[in-house]
């Protein structure tokens, strides 16, 4: 497991798959702000790639987000678009509603930071988020993530287009928060 300040970040368990259905999934508002698609059901004990782990696939790593204290499963948190010639990759996390609010977030992308930087030996970390997501690019800036630009009505979310904020970090611009990642 790889552990922040607050969360860990561990191998996907069958035992999450329904929480984060139900929770992340089946939630068609966040589902459909957290997504590059449209929203739609998933059928129960489907294979759906969102959930469930495919370990051939090296250019995706999902992982399960726990609290450190009393292993709670609390969201996910990914590194996707894994780009090993040029040394580049995308941050994606989902709380659930239960954990929002508290630190987490930051705590992942830092995590995931070290992850990217120290384990992967990445170069570059981005992260797109929806302009009015305030915890997302808090979370983004503690951590270090500069915005590099506004992507102008490109995400169509719930009857409307809204803007997409570009967010990147460079290793040689990183500072690690805490030495408690590995």
């Amino acid at each position: 497991m790889l552990r922040g300040n607050k969360v860990g970040l561990r191998a996907r368990h069958e035992d999450d798959i329904p929480i984060l259905l139900a929770e992340l999934y089946d939630d068609v508002v966040n589902a459909s702000r957290a997504e590059g698609r449209p929203w739609r059901p998933i059928t129960p004990g489907s294979k759906d790639p969102r959930l469930v782990v495919d370990d051939k696939e090296q250019g995706h790593v999902p992982f399960s987000v726990v609290e450190l204290d009393g292993g709670t499963l609390v969201g996910t948190a990914t590194l996707w678009g894994i780009d090993n010639h040029n040394r580049s990759a995308h941050i994606g996390l989902g709380l659930l509603p239960s954990a929002r609010g508290k630190g987490y977030g930051t705590d992942v992308v830092a995590v995931l930071c070290n992850y990217g930087f120290v384990v992967r030996g990445l170069q570059r970390l981005q992260i797109e988020t929806l302009s009015d997501n305030a915890a997302m690019l808090r979370s983004a800036e503690r951590n270090g993530f500069v915005r590099e630009g506004v992507l102008r009505s490109s995400a169509w979310v719930m009857g409307e287009f809204l803007d997409q904020v570009l967010l990147g970090l460079l290793a040689q611009d990183w500072k690690p928060a805490s030495k408690a990642y590995l």
